[in-house]
């Protein structure tokens, strides 16, 4: 699986920003090939200094349905109304993505370094 990620920097205004993102979010609910998307406002910054206030993730099967839903009419209407409602104050990148689920990874852990069996 494949994620278009997009990391959205502190913004001077929240309120107007989130005004215009159910505009955004339809654009680009529309791209085609989207499996399911994410977002994540950052609550706390423990470490580092990326100022991002917000993560929206774009899931898609493969790299090149990726590629094609960002150059879609809907992802690119999505792309210029992002950059215009966030001043630009953004970074956009592809991920291959990968995920298990915790009961899986402990299968493959010798015993000694399962607390939990």
């Amino acid at each position: 699986m494949h994620k278009l990620v997009i990391l959205i920097e502190e913004q001077e205004d929240w309120g107007q920003f989130e005004t215009q993102w159910p505009a955004f979010l339809r654009l680009a609910e529309n791209m085609p090939g989207l499996v399911r998307e994410s977002t994540s406002r950052v609550e706390q910054r423990l470490f580092g200094s990326c100022f991002v206030g917000q993560m929206h993730e774009l899931y898609f099967n493969t790299l090149a349905e990726a590629e094609s839903a960002l150059a879609s009419p809907s992802g690119m209407a999505a792309g210029r109304l992002l950059q215009q409602i966030s001043g630009g104050r953004l970074t956009i990148f592809f991920a291959d993505h990968k995920q298990d689920e915790l009961e899986n990874i402990r299968k493959f852990k010798p015993a000694e370094e399962n607390p939990a069996e």
